[in-house]
């Protein structure tokens, strides 16, 4: 019994180290990205933020790799657009009429025939984007979501 419960707590402890903050491990997984950087956009990354004439690598390592990149021309000058999505919940009532919810049998405790209940749907939203010119921040926005 009781190499059981030092073997739980043993992977309980593993599975706790093994947590690390998305940035830091994209740090931890490029380290030689993370060195070309300039000491402020370090900070910047360290923290999570992005600011102009920051790198591409730098935002990645920022912000992780883009939901979709756009491509186009702004000024004459080829530009990237990287897009951040994000997933907004909507709660809803439903209502209906049948046998059970969704045909799958006896739902209510007063009514087999009509069932009623809450639901949440993520629905995709733009959370952020970033504009490149020349392979750095010219532009970004956040949602603030």
């Amino acid at each position: 019994m009781k190499f059981f419960r030092l073997t739980l707590i043993a992977a309980a402890f593993s599975m706790l180290a093994s947590c690390a903050a998305p940035v830091t491990r994209r740090i931890e997984h490029n380290p030689e990205i993370y060195a070309k950087l300039s000491e402020k956009h370090k900070q910047n990354v360290l923290a999570g933020k992005v600011e102009e004439g920051m790198s591409k690598e730098g935002v990645f390592l920022a912000w992780g790799p883009p939901s979709r990149v756009a491509k186009g021309t702004s000024g004459g000058k080829p530009l990237e657009k990287w897009v951040y999505t994000g997933e907004r919940p909507i709660f809803r009532q439903n209502y209906g009429f049948g046998w059970g919810a969704w045909g799958r049998g006896y739902c209510g405790y007063y009514d087999p025939y009509i069932y009623s209940g809450p639901s949440v749907e993520y629905v995709p939203f733009d959370a952020a984007h970033v504009d490149f010119v020349g392979g750095r921040v010219t532009a970004w926005a956040t949602s603030g979501q």
